[in-house]
């Protein structure tokens, strides 16, 4: 028996990712699956879009599961063309019990960097498009007596990241717009979440020009930038994976959470709590290379 077994879920951001984790997640716990995506590139943008046959790979693999996937090339600011793709999911299954607000845009530039075209994608992708699509989902909840929403917010709206003003706007927004959006749609049985991620191994947070900001150095790879992010936790990792988003994103949308609204959890390594000073996985290498010191010091052969 699943977790969310009946249930229809719609996910956004859905081709691949977190959005595809998801999906699949769910789908292996006994829910149905409506996907949305823009698959296409956005304004400002430096990383690849995800493509059409990204999206019809999660569909694919969704129906592996022996699920029913419904999907559309949509944009979430898009009303009319979410709009439809909410109507197809009524018609086709009669009812959506999950909306994960997951799609989401990310660019790295500090405030001299931030163009209009920079701030105007974020907030519009990230918390325009998150309205819009929680907007015509719920008057189908409240006809259907209940649900789960769950955005996906970042660890960003907890603590401070350099050079990404416009990103963490536009989370914080979304954080803000979950905590209303709990209090007006109680009454209705509906529950209202986020997700705050720190760092996840995905296009969008570990990408060239993430790896470039967060390591001072053009061209970095990525095994130079994991040292950098290994920094950022508590915990002595450096990216999370899309499906330790996913496991907690399943406990939301699940009855498990049925008494759980208007919270922001965080799933983040313990980032949001870094105490300040240098941070734990940054002593452990200080204090390595004190030790190296001293050995040469003393003549002694030292293994890097």
């Amino acid at each position: 028996m699943g977790r969310l077994d009946g249930k229809v879920a719609l996910i956004t951001g859905g081709a691949r990712g977190q959005g595809r984790s998801h999906a699949l997640t769910y789908a292996r716990e006994g829910a149905d699956i409506v996907l949305s995506d823009i698959c296409a590139p956005l304004p400002a943008v430096t990383y690849p879009a995800a493509t059409p046959e990204d999206l019809a790979e999660t569909v694919r693999l969704v129906e592996k599961l022996d699920r029913r996937c419904l999907a559309s090339q949509a944009d979430a600011r898009d009303s009319q063309a979410m709009g439809a793709l909410v109507d197809s999911a009524i018609e086709e299954f009669g009812r959506i019990d999950v909306l994960h607000v997951n799609h989401g845009v990310a660019h790295s530039a500090t405030w001299d960097g931030t163009t209009d075209e920079i701030w105007d994608t974020a907030i519009s992708v990230n918390l325009t498009g998150a309205w819009r699509t929680a907007r015509l989902v719920i008057p189908h909840m409240i006809k259907n007596g209940g649900g789960s929403i769950i955005f996906t917010t970042s660890a960003a709206t907890k603590t401070t990241y350099y050079g990404l003003s416009h990103y963490t706007a536009s989370k914080a927004g979304i954080a803000g717009l979950m905590r209303t959006l709990a209090a007006e749609l109680a009454p209705h049985s509906i529950r209202v979440n986020a997700i705050a991620p720190s760092a996840v191994d995905t296009p969008l947070g570990f990408n060239q020009t993430n790896f470039d900001l967060f390591t001072g150095r053009p061209g970095s790879t990525k095994e130079d930038a994991l040292h950098v992010f290994e920094t950022l936790n508590l915990l002595p990792v450096g990216l999370l994976e899309p499906q330790d988003i996913s496991n907690a994103a399943l406990f939301l949308a699940s009855d498990e959470a049925r008494y759980v609204t208007g919270v922001e959890l965080s799933v983040d390594a313990g980032t949001a709590i870094q105490p300040p000073g240098v941070p734990p996985a940054t002593s452990a290498e200080l204090a390595q290379l004190r030790q190296q010191v001293a050995a040469v010091d003393e003549g002694k052969t030292v293994q890097p």
